[in-house]
C-alpha cells in the first residue's frame, strides 16, 4: 500500500522506487501483485504516461487514509509523540501565498525545525488527493461537494476600490450604473468573471462589468489599480495596506460582495496527522490577528 501510494503521489515508478530504496522491477512486482490480489487494474500504463483507474482512484483515497491513521495511531504512542517532523505539502492561491503566508511562515519553520515544508502556489485549483498534498487552502465564498475535509480558518472581504489619480479624471461613480462609463478591471478566475454579484440597499443585484484588463492574478490586478488603470475588486488582505496608505479608495461602499472565506481542505482521516494539525493551529491562531 505504501509502495502503491507513493507510486501516484510521484508520477513516476522510476522516482517512487529511488525514495522507496527498490528496483523499479521490484515496485513493479509489488503493484502487479497488489492489483492480482485485489482482482483488478489500478494503473493504467502505456509507454508514455501512467494514471488511475476508478478503481484505482478509490483504493489510493483509502490507502492514504488508512496509513495516515496507521501513522498518527503509531506517533500517538511513541515517545516523541510531541515532536513534530517530516515533510508538509501545501498548496494555497499564488496571491494570498505571495502576501499572506510568506510574512508568517518563517515563525512557523522556526517553531518545528524539524518539518520540511514543500510549499505549491496556484491560482486555479489543484486535485489535493492526486498531487498528493497534506492540505490545500482556498479562498471561496463556498466550496463545491467533495469528500474533503474543510476547515474554515478566516473571512476576507472583497473591496471595490481604484487610485485617487482615477477618480480625479473619470469622477468618482455613485451608482452601479456609472460602472458603464468607467474602465473596469476584472478577476477571470472568479465565478463570473464578468459580472459583479452584490448586495446593496436595493437588495441582491448583479451587473455586467466591461472590463478594459483581464487578469488571473490579484496582485496583477492591484498594480494595474495602482497605476490608475481603472476600477476594480480585491480581496481585503491585498487591498487593506493600500486603502490604509491612501493609494486605494474604496467606492460604491454601499454595495458588498458575498463574504469569502479561508479554508483549509485536506483528505479524509480520523487521526490528523500532527504536522497538519498544528499547521492548521497555526494559521487560524495567526489569520484571526491579520486578516
Amino acid at each position: 500500500m505504501r509502495s502503491f501510494r507513493r507510486v501516484i503521489e510521484r508520477g513516476s515508478f522510476s522516482r517512487a522506487a529511488e525514495e522507496l530504496g527498490l528496483s523499479s522491477a521490484g515496485l513493479g512486482k509489488q503493484i502487479r501483485w497488489l492489483e492480482e490480489r485485489l482482482g483488478t487494474v489500478l494503473i493504467q500504463r502505456t509507454t508514455r504516461r501512467m494514471g488511475l483507474t476508478e478503481m484505482g482512484r478509490a483504493y489510493y483515497e483509502e490507502c492514504c487514509r488508512i496509513l495516515d491513521e496507521l501513522d498518527e495511531v503509531e506517533r500517538s504512542i511513541s515517545a516523541d509523540a510531541a515532536h513534530v517532523s517530516g515533510r508538509l505539502r501545501v498548496n494555497a492561491p499564488l496571491s494570498f501565498g505571495l502576501t499572506v503566508l510568506s510574512p508568517i511562515l518563517p515563525d512557523f519553520m522556526a517553531s518545528y525545525p524539524d518539518l520540511k515544508i514543500d510549499l505549491t502556489l496556484a491560482d486555479h485549483l489543484l486535485d489535493v488527493v492526486g498531487a498528493g498534498f497534506d492540505v490545500s487552502i482556498r479562498v471561496r465564498s463556498e466550496l463545491a461537494d467533495s469528500s474533503l475535509i474543510a476547515r474554515k480558518l478566516a473571512d476576507v472581504d472583497q473591496v471595490i476600490c481604484a487610485a485617487p489619480a482615477y477618480l480625479e479624471r473619470r469622477g468618482t461613480p455613485l451608482s452601479l450604473d456609472d460602472l458603464h462609463r468607467h474602465d473596469c478591471l476584472a478577476y477571470t478566475l472568479a465565478d463570473n468573471p464578468g459580472a459583479w454579484h452584490l448586495k446593496g440597499p436595493r437588495g441582491e443585484t448583479s451587473i455586467a462589468v466591461p472590463a478594459r484588463l483581464s487578469a488571473n492574478n490579484s496582485i496583477m490586478l492591484c498594480d494595474m489599480l495602482l497605476a490608475g488603470m481603472g476600477i476594480g475588486a480585491l480581496p481585503s488582505f491585498i487591498a487593506k495596506p493600500q486603502i490604509d496608505s491612501g493609494a486605494l479608495v474604496t467606492v460604491l461602499t454601499d454595495h458588498e460582495f458575498p463574504q469569502r472565506h479561508v479554508y483549509a481542505v485536506y483528505p479524509t482521516s480520523r487521526h490528523l496527522q500532527r504536522k497538519v494539525r498544528v499547521f492548521l493551529d497555526f494559521l487560524a491562531d495567526t489569520f484571526e490577528a491579520c486578516l
